[in-house]
């Protein structure tokens, strides 16, 4: 064999399955290829053209004609009124709790008083009372206890006289039964000794030796000599007997054995030569190897040569489709979107955008500045700075008149204590001097607020 023209080299059987799978795959993918293209061009220009678009205009529309305006209404509009009317209620509920609340400490402090007088009164006349009952208790107490002390005394001498009466003759019964016992006892032991002596010694002279020799002496004799080597030569031959029968039964069960597996053997073998020798063969020569054979040298490599053409082919599919579509979309964007892009532009938007600029936004922009501005300045100049001052000058007032009002009852009620005790309180601990001076003609203003309308009560003669 010469070395410098070689025999040419058979193609292996892969290259053989290859070129035809693969042309066999392109025919049928690509087809499947550009429609996936196109459907997914199609959702991509539905996306960027229709969706997305459709999604912004609905944003700003939502946010121009709802969010906006509401956020207006609310910052501008809603939220001071409710700062008013809060502001408001909160000071009308400050003065009614103000107002009540003088009320309320006004008369607990006149009850306060009145209480602290009741008190004093009701408390003396229980103090009173009190000592003249503990008095008439302890007196009660004493007479009391004296008579229970001598009933008690005389209860005590009269039950040690009738213990003392009562253990002599105590004592007296128990000697006379003792001795009564002790002699009775005597009689009953010399009668059992006089009874019980021939009953014992009948017992034991006469009985036990009877039971003894003439009863119990035989049955061991007879239980040491015949039973015992009786039971023993019985167990013996019941042994021996056993241990026959076992054997015997031992020997015929491995008989049967050997029978029974010499005729499994005679009746399986058939069975197990057909399938030695018949069908393991057949199986493994006929199917099996034929089997594997074709899966690892035809299946194995066509289906790793068509997944290698899908995935070769898929692409090559791709890079066809992805020209087409590249010269559809130059043709579209050149020939469609450019001019409608133009005519939206220069046609629509502009339009609209002078509209909305000259004929909403000025003249709103001048209603606001123009009707809305010097309304609320009015109005804040001429009814909400007014209303203020006024709500203020009213709380002052009242704060006065309150105050001197509590002085007036302060006044009141000192001057009904001298009328009905006489001297000064200046004396109880805990309540403020007056001075003598202050009259109930005298007018009162709080410190620090505005001076309110005198009120003065002329004293009754």
């Amino acid at each position: 064999m010469s070395t410098e023209n070689p025999a040419p080299v058979p193609p292996a059987p892969h290259a053989l399955i290859r070129i035809p799978v693969r042309i066999v795959v392109l025919v049928l993918v690509l087809p499947v290829r550009m429609a996936w293209d196109a459907l997914k061009a199609g959702a991509r220009f539905l996306d960027r053209a229709l969706l997305r678009p459709t999604g912004r205009g609905l944003a700003w529309l939502y946010d121009h004609t709802v969010r906006r305006p509401v956020r207006w209404l609310w910052h501008r509009v809603l939220a001071p009124a409710g700062r008013a009317v809060a502001w408001a209620a909160k000071g009308i509920g400050r003065g009614l709790g103000w107002f009540f609340g003088g009320a309320w400490r006004g008369i607990v402090w006149v009850g306060a008083g009145v209480g602290r007088g009741l008190a004093w009164v009701f408390g003396g006349l229980w103090r009173g009372l009190a000592w003249v009952g503990a008095g008439v208790g302890r007196g009660l107490a004493w007479f009391f206890g004296g008579l229970w002390r001598g009933l008690a005394w005389g209860a005590e001498r009269a039950w040690r006289g009738l213990a003392w009466v009562l253990t002599g003759v105590g004592r007296g019964l128990a000697w006379v039964f003792t001795r009564l016992g002790r002699g009775l006892v005597e009689v009953g032991g010399l009668l059992g000794k006089v009874i019980a002596w021939p009953l014992l010694a009948l017992f034991r002279y006469v009985v036990v030796p009877l039971v003894r020799y003439g009863v119990l002496a035989p049955a061991g004799w007879l239980y040491r000599s015949v039973l015992v080597p009786v039971g023993r030569a019985a167990g013996w031959l019941l042994t021996r007997s056993g241990r026959a029968l076992a054997w015997a039964f031992a020997g015929l069960g491995r008989g049967l054995a050997a029978g029974a597996e010499l005729l499994a053997k005679a009746v399986a073998w058939p069975f197990v030569a057909v399938w030695r020798y018949l069908v393991v063969p057949v199986v493994t020569y006929g199917i099996a190897r034929p089997a594997v054979w074709l899966g690892q040298r035809i299946l194995v490599p066509l289906g790793r040569e068509v997944r290698d053409a899908l995935a070769i082919c898929w692409r090559t599919a791709g890079y066809l489709s992805r020209a087409v579509g590249r010269g559809l979309a130059w043709l579209a964007r050149h020939l469609v979107a450019r001019p409608l892009v133009w005519a939206a532009r220069n046609l629509v938007a502009r339009p609209f955008s002078w509209v909305a600029r000259n004929l909403v936004r000025r003249p709103a922009v001048w209603v606001y500045r123009e009707v809305f501005t010097p309304v609320g300045h009015w109005v804040r100049d001429a009814v909400w700075i007014p209303a203020r001052k006024a709500a203020v000058e009213a709380r002052q007032a009242a704060r006065a008149a309150l105050a001197s009002a509590r002085d007036t009852v302060r006044q009141a009620r000192q001057d009904a204590w001298r009328a009905l005790i006489g001297g000064s309180r200046t004396d109880r601990a805990g309540e403020p001097q007056v001075a003598e001076a202050r009259t109930l003609g005298s007018t009162t203003n709080v410190p620090g607020a505005a001076p309110g309308p005198e009120i003065s009560l002329q004293k009754r003669g």
